[in-house]
């Protein structure tokens, strides 16, 4: 009986294995990408950028830019030990199960890992040889290992190559006092033989989705064209480098996808013509630009023309309507596509970053807006972030982040943000908690995204105060650290879900301010509009509404503002 029970067991656990690994290879069919069983995939990724390459923004220390910059000036601070000790303990904790797993429960199928080569290659190897740092390839066996637990794929994505392949020089932490990829045949060489040594390590493993090999190239090789290749026709030397790079893989990997970026941050592809390999997938980005056919046309008819799939590796940075709009028009198109990123300190990402009092001091000093730390404070407050600020326990996470990304392209309907429920006792609403759903159905504001790159104007706050959630209204902190909605003004409106446990009038107040004298309505359920005279203060008062009729069930508050400009806190029903 034992015996038979351990065949059977063993039969089980060989059977799920092959089901995994037919699954999980990714494989081109015509233009799209498709998993072991030859199903159609749509990769749902998120880009984990600022663990292994640390960008200035992502540390809001804004121009110092690029990784070894931001190193030299915390040298200076607090010392090379702190800063070895800040790098270590930052590779440590910047991503975790915990946050594999969350990714998995979210809805994602995927991940994009940015790599900085100096992880993978010792860089004080002589020209011509190579040594590797075990420690990179750890991680991401680590990675891998999380993946699979969660069936998700992982895209290895070269964002640093030897030398920096881009004048937009935080990107891939390039010194431009130093030989850049393209300036350099070594620098080339040895991108190549990174490539052909992860190839041989991860060949194997069905839960690498494929290899992006290199990260937004910018260079102009043709000429003067503003410095980030948007101008080449040729683009002759990425095309070679490519062909390198693939035919190394293919030494040991015939199996996974490789994913090629064009010059011009990955969407010009000029002279390259993606005919060297069967598992090719074309890799655009999008960032800032309007959300409309328009704006994927160019990469739409290259898919015509190649025959090969494509995927919005690359975008984010923006707002929830930005997000909702993007996705929808890609999916629409079966695109797949890869957010950027998944944590930082700010809040337009699912996770946010809450940096300790003392990294403050420490950006205010670094940035020219606050007196210098001591060595041991600046210390502490480089190890309490890399420690404890930037660990998943500790992140802020961000519903509506994640509802505007998966619920919000296939269902337009507004969702309660937090249960509001009336009960017997009375009900405070933060202003803040408005319902989840798209600008037009949950809320209204005058500015809910950043199109610069289409409009040719500046960068646009879509929320002016940066802080609790990603969408237009604009919201503040108060001095005690509390949220409340702030220049809320003529036009906007906002929409909350209460649900009633039974039929009654109730009364509802409004805990608001206004500069100057303004006027709003408000609307339950549909029925009658109260029109309501806003007084000037200088600080909160409590506007009271007559009577009104809740319905059991949800009902609707909409409160929209026809004059002025108001700050709102607060909403109770009693």
């Amino acid at each position: 009986m034992i015996g038979r029970r351990l065949i059977a067991a063993l039969l089980a656990i060989g059977c799920s294995t092959a089901a995994t690994a037919r699954e999980g290879f990714l494989d081109v069919r015509g233009k799209e990408i498709v998993d072991g069983t030859g199903k159609p995939v749509i990769l749902r990724a998120m880009g984990l950028g600022g663990w292994m390459l640390q960008e200035g923004y992502m540390l809001n220390l804004g121009e110092l830019g690029q990784q070894h910059v931001i190193h030299r000036k915390l040298a200076a601070l607090a010392g090379q030990d702190a800063v070895d000790q800040f790098q270590q303990a930052w590779l440590d904790n910047h991503m975790t199960r915990a946050d594999m797993d969350a990714l998995g429960r979210w809805g994602f199928n995927a991940v994009r890992l940015p790599m900085h080569q100096a992880l993978f290659l010792d860089t004080d190897a002589p020209a011509g040889q190579d040594r590797w740092r075990e420690d990179g390839f750890r991680r991401v066996d680590r990675l891998l290992e999380w993946a699979a637990a969660n069936r998700m794929w992982v895209i290895l994505d070269l964002h640093a190559a030897p030398g920096g392949q881009g004048t937009d020089l935080a990107i891939s932490d390039r010194d431009p006092s130093k030989p850049s990829l393209w300036d350099s045949a070594e620098n080339q060489r040895r991108t190549v033989a990174l490539w052909r040594e992860l190839a041989r390590r991860y060949a194997n493993n069905p839960w690498v989705g494929g290899y992006d090999i290199l990260n937004e190239p910018n260079w102009d090789f043709d000429g003067p064209g503003g410095g980030h290749g948007c101008e080449d026709k040729r683009n002759a030397p990425i095309t070679a480098l490519y062909k390198k790079i693939t035919t190394a893989i293919r030494e040991h990997d015939r199996d996974h996808l490789i994913v090629i970026e064009g010059n011009c941050w990955g969407n010009n592809y000029a002279g390259i013509m993606p005919d060297w390999d069967g598992k090719l997938v074309l890799s655009f980005h999008k960032y800032w630009n309007r959300n409309d056919n328009a704006s994927i046309d160019g990469i739409l008819k290259l898919r015509e023309a190649t025959g090969r799939p494509i995927w919005l590796g690359e975008s984010g940075e923006n707002s929830n309507a930005w997000y909702r709009d993007a996705i929808k028009l890609v999916e629409r198109h079966k695109i797949g596509w890869a957010w950027w990123p998944l944590k930082k300190l700010g809040f337009n990402n699912p996770l946010e970053v809450v940096p300790n009092p003392g990294w403050k001091r420490v950006v205010a000093y670094l940035t020219g807006k606050g007196p210098k730390p001591t060595a041991s404070e600046a210390r502490a407050a480089m190890l309490t972030l890399a420690n404890h600020d930037i660990a998943y326990a500790n992140n802020i996470v961000h519903p509506d982040v994640i509802d505007a990304m998966f619920r919000q392209p296939h269902d337009d309907r507004a969702i309660a943000f937090k249960p509001h429920r009336l009960r017997a006792a009375p009900l405070t609403i933060a202003a803040v908690d408005y319902d989840l759903g798209p600008p037009g159905v949950a809320y209204f504001d005058k500015v809910d995204a950043n199109y610069h790159v289409t409009t040719g104007g500046e960068r646009v706050e879509w929320n002016d105060g940066r802080t609790y959630r990603n969408d237009g209204v604009d919201i503040a902190r108060d001095e005690a650290g509390q949220p409340y909605v702030t220049a809320f003004e003529a036009g906007e409106w906002m929409q909350y879900t209460v649900k009633a446990d039974r039929q009654a009038e109730r009364t509802v107040s409004l805990d608001l301010g206004s500069e100057a004298p303004a006027e709003l309505t408000v609307n339950i359920g549909g029925g009658t509009t109260l029109r309501l005279n806003v007084e000037a203060t200088t600080g909160w008062q409590t506007l009271t509404l007559p009577p009104t009729l809740f319905q059991r069930g949800d009902n609707r508050l909409k409160l929209a503002v026809v004059r002025g400009r108001l700050q709102l806190r607060t909403i109770s029903v009693r």
